[in-house]
C-alpha cells in the first residue's frame, strides 16, 4: 500500500492557510466544503501514523519476547497482529474510495420482499448484520425507524452509520440479497427462497444544495408502532414526510421530541432525493418521476444458502464465504473489499 504521507501533509497546511484567511467565511458554504476536507485528511493521517506506531511496539514485544524467552509474549503478539492487519486492510481500502461521497455518513433502508413472515425474518437478519458491522468498526449506529412484522421480524428499517467514509465501505450492500433455508415458520420443513432490498444512500450535508419546496412536503405525525426496545420513543412523536411529486416517503420515531424526528426525517428526505438526482442524472428534484422508483428486486447482488448446504456468494465479483454465521455476525468485510477492488479495476 503506497501513502504518500507528505503529500497529505503539504494538503493539510495548504487548507489550515486558507482557514486562516481573512475573507474565508465569505461564502460559508465553500469555508464549510474546506474544514470537511481538512478533517478527512487529518483522520486519515492520524490512522496511518497509529498504524506506524504500532507496527514499532509489535516489533518491540517480539524483541523482548525472544530476549527474556517468555512463550507467553506470543499469545499477546498474534493478538495485536490480528488487530494490526484488520486497522491496516481498512486503511488499504479507503485507498480504493473514488466517489465523491465515501467518505460521508451512510443511511441504510431494508424492506422486504413478498413472502411475509419468512421475508420479514430475514429483513431482520440483514439489520442485525449491518448493526454489527457497524459495532465492531466503532461506528455510531443509529436505528432511525423501525415496523415491526406482524409475527416475527421486521416489515422495514433505516439505520445510520456514523463515521469516516460508512457510505465508502457500504454503498457495496446496495441491491437485492437472497436467502434460501429451511423456514422455521412452515411445520412442513420445506426449504424457501426469500428476497430482502437494501438501499444505501450517503448522508448529505447542509453543503450540497437540494431544492425542496416546503408546499411539496405532506407531514404528519404518529404513535411509533415498532417495539424496537430502548430504541424507539414511545410517544406521538414520530414523523413521516411524503415528497408530493415524487412519492418519497420517510420517517423517523427514534428521536427524544417531534422537533428531532422531523429534523432527522428532513435529513433522509435530503440524501434520498440527492441519490436519486445522481442515480438518473437529472438537473433539478422536480424531474424525478415517481414511478421510475420502484425497487428492481431482479438486481441480485449476492446469495446467502443456508441448505442443504452453506455459502454466501456475491454474484458481481463471485467472492464466497462457506461459514454462514460468521458472515450474519456482521464479517462481511472480504465482499466490501472485493467489491472495491472490483470497482476499483474497472475505472482504471
Amino acid at each position: 500500500m503506497h501513502f504518500d504521507t507528505e503529500g497529505i501533509q503539504n494538503l493539510i497546511e495548504e487548507l489550515e492557510n486558507k482557514a486562516s484567511e481573512p475573507d474565508f467565511w465569505n461564502d460559508p458554504e465553500k469555508s464549510q466544503a474546506v474544514l470537511k476536507h481538512l478533517k478527512q485528511l487529518k483522520t486519515k493521517l492520524g490512522k496511518f501514523q497509529h498504524l506506524e506506531s504500532k507496527y514499532e511496539e509489535i516489533e518491540l514485544m517480539i524483541m523482548i519476547g525472544n530476549e527474556e524467552n517468555d512463550a507467553s509474549m506470543s499469545g499477546k503478539v498474534q493478538e495485536e497482529l490480528e488487530a494490526y492487519k484488520r486497522a491496516f486492510d481498512m486503511l488499504r481500502l479507503e485507498t480504493l474510495f473514488t466517489g465523491e461521497y465515501d467518505a460521508n455518513n451512510a443511511i441504510i433502508t431494508i424492506h422486504p420482499g413478498a413472502g411475509g413472515t419468512e421475508s420479514q425474518d430475514w429483513a431482520q437478519m440483514l439489520l442485525r448484520m449491518y448493526m454489527r458491522w457497524g459495532e465492531a468498526h466503532d461506528y455510531e449506529v443509529k436505528l432511525v425507524d423501525l415496523l415491526d412484522g406482524d409475527e416475527a421480524g421486521i416489515k422495514s428499517a433505516v439505520l445510520e452509520i456514523n463515521g469516516d467514509n460508512a457510505y465508502g465501505f457500504l454503498k457495496s450492500e446496495h441491491g437485492v440479497h437472497r436467502l434460501v433455508r429451511i423456514s422455521p415458520f412452515d411445520a412442513a420443513g420445506r426449504r424457501h427462497t426469500s428476497f430482502v432490498s437494501v438501499e444505501i444512500m450517503p448522508e448529505i450535508d447542509d453543503t450540497i444544495e437540494i431544492d425542496i419546496r416546503p408546499e411539496d412536503l405532506e407531514i404528519g405525525t404518529y404513535r411509533s408502532s415498532g417495539a424496537g426496545g430502548q430504541h424507539i420513543n414511545k410517544t406521538d412523536s414520530a414523523v413521516r414526510i411524503t415528497h408530493k411529486p415524487t412519492g418519497v416517503t420517510v420517517s423517523c420515531q427514534t428521536e427524544r421530541s417531534q422537533l428531532q424526528n422531523k429534523e432527522t426525517a428532513m435529513k433522509m428526505l435530503r440524501s434520498k432525493l440527492f441519490e436519486i438526482k445522481q442515480r438518473e442524472n437529472v438537473e433539478k428534484i422536480s424531474d424525478i418521476k415517481g414511478n421510475q422508483m420502484e425497487i428492481a428486486w431482479g438486481s441480485q447482488i449476492r446469495s446467502y444458502v443456508f441448505c442443504p448446504y452453506t455459502l454466501v456468494k456475491d454474484h458481481r465479483t463471485s467472492y464466497e464465504e462457506t461459514v454462514v454465521e460468521k458472515v450474519m455476525d456482521g464479517n462481511i468485510d472480504g465482499f466490501i473489499n472485493a467489491y472495491l477492488v472490483n470497482e476499483f479495476n474497472k475505472n482504471k
